[in-house]
């Protein structure tokens, strides 16, 4: 079993403060009027999912304990998240059904109580891929924020599955991002990130910019920039999915 969580309208995330472990209807974005709440929890079974036909997932990467990589006081987990519910905005309003994983600061390990493992980050991992794979959404988007030991290191990068989806993906998010940093980065075969390897949709990992470069760091922590990126990844998505359906 897993706690199937989602957010509601652009109005409702202008204004609304996320508290940690909301307890979410598992409801198609598409559903929701503007004045729309938050309602109850719902537990999914394998058996009988309660969406059917979901565009996206977007997995806000780290949470809770697990910070991510950080600089100074800014942690990782927090634009992850930031970004995902700006990108959950911008597909919601394309019509697309939309799913997020987290809506506060948490991990999702604690909800892992079928996999037998002392780890916390494999079970934490583990209940991602286990969501998108009864989800099976169209796409699955993890997003991240990479760092590096030289400052100068910036921009965009999208990690991808060995499948002709996943490249395809990659390589749409990768230059809807490229075009926003002035970047000329090319997607990447993730082989050993647990999502990549486990997660049986097409999903790839985005990692959105550097931390430790300063130009980067200013467009990952202003909301501003934020929202920029958000919108290349909802283009980048719309892009792949209208080349699906075209097939």
């Amino acid at each position: 079993m897993l706690r199937l969580i989602i957010i509601v309208t652009a109005a409702f995330l202008a204004a609304a403060s996320f508290a940690p472990k909301p307890a979410l209807t598992a409801v198609p974005a598409n559903a929701f009027g503007e004045q729309a709440a938050i309602r109850c929890a719902q537990t999914i079974h394998a058996a009988a999912p309660a969406i059917a036909n979901v565009d996206v997932l977007i997995d806000a990467g780290h949470g809770g304990i697990d910070g991510g990589t950080s600089y100074g006081s800014i942690l990782e987990k927090d634009i992850n998240l930031a970004v995902a519910k700006k990108t959950y905005v911008q597909l919601h309003a394309m019509g697309l059904t939309t799913v997020l994983d987290r809506t506060g600061d948490y991990a999702l390990s604690s909800d892992n109580t079928w996999l037998k493992s002392s780890s916390r980050h494999r079970k934490d991992l583990a209940q991602r891929c286990h969501l998108a794979n009864e989800l099976k959404p169209k796409a699955l988007i993890s997003l991240h924020v990479n760092a590096a030991k030289r400052a100068a290191k910036s921009g965009p990068l999208v990690l991808h599955q060995k499948t002709p989806e996943s490249k395809e993906l990659a390589k749409q998010l990768q230059q809807s991002l490229n075009r926003l940093y002035g970047a000329e980065g090319t997607p990447r075969y993730g082989k050993s990130y647990y999502l990549l390897k486990h997660a049986k949709v097409p999903a790839v990992i985005v990692e959105m910019g550097f931390l430790t470069n300063e130009s980067d760091r200013r467009r990952l922590t202003d909301p501003a920039g934020q929202e920029e990126i958000a919108r290349c990844i909802a283009a980048g998505l719309k892009a792949y999915l209208e080349q699906c359906a075209a097939e």
